[in-house]
């Protein structure tokens, strides 16, 4: 999918991998020119360095803590300063800590700095810009927001906080700047991989969850970026507010059938 429209400025978090790198590709594919950020550094991460040598003029990245509100804030103003303006924000870094109800108290806290407080001042940050460029935020969040599971409480509860942020932000700051979020579901990342391969039999494990989801499969990270590119344009600037699901219908099932 492209689509016709002028070169835009689109700021993209958590772009070293998974879902966050293939929205990166699906708006550098359109033209676009991104700046993407995460923690580990470009020279650490071969999938960024080839990035960086495939669109050397149109994919830009830094090394941003997003739980650090000051590295935050110069990511920002740096993106604007080079480049003048921001037309797009995609609000992707977060992760999830896999603490239940009982966690420590700084799990708790770390969760909610990545999980929700970097969302809100990210997008804090970038208002300025997108007023000028009448821009869109697009807040990625989880369908864990909508169906929760054991084991998950801080990052159930932050991902369902996100929710709240996207109306928040789209009834404060409309109709200056857009604001829509995506909680995408079981998604064929390295990430997700890795979890598969902690149990024993990693391919029963990918197996059980593909028959979860009344689709057959399991989500592409490409898919999540097409949606971003839709979301992100003129076809779609009626839609604010509201956070669309993207699981295969995996949160429409009930969560205690067994897995026989």
């Amino acid at each position: 999918m492209t689509l016709k429209t002028t070169q835009r400025i689109v700021i993209i978090t958590g772009t070293s991998q998974g879902i966050g790198q293939a929205i990166a590709h699906t708006f550098l594919a359109n033209g676009d020119i991104v700046i993407g950020c995460a923690f580990p550094a470009a020279e650490k991460t071969p999938a960024v360095r080839q990035m960086l040598a495939d669109y050397p003029d149109r994919y830009f990245y830094d090394s941003v803590d997003v739980t650090r509100t000051e590295e935050i804030k110069q990511f920002i103003d740096g993106a604007e300063k080079r480049f003048g303006r921001i037309d797009i924000v995609i609000s992707n870094a977060g992760k999830n800590i896999f603490k239940g109800i009982d966690c420590e108290e700084n799990d708790w806290e770390h969760n909610f700095n990545l999980n929700l407080r970097s969302h809100w001042y990210l997008a804090k940050c970038a208002r300025p810009a997108l007023q000028k460029t009448r821009g869109t935020i697009i807040i990625i969040t989880s369908n864990h927001a909508f169906s929760t599971m054991p084991g998950c409480a801080p990052y159930n509860i932050s991902k369902r906080a996100l929710l709240s942020l996207v109306q928040s932000l789209t009834i404060e700051w409309g109709p200056e700047i857009r604001t829509v979020g995506i909680a995408p579901g079981f998604i064929d990342t390295l990430g997700n991989q890795a979890w598969f391969d902690a149990h024993p039999d990693a391919l029963l494990a990918r197996e059980r969850t593909i028959k979860k989801h009344p689709v057959g499969r399991i989500g592409r990270p490409d898919e999540v970026g097409e949606l971003c590119l839709f979301l992100s344009g003129d076809k779609a600037g009626f839609i604010a507010g509201t956070t669309i699901v993207m699981d295969g219908g995996r949160s429409a099932i009930m969560q205690d059938e067994d897995d026989r």
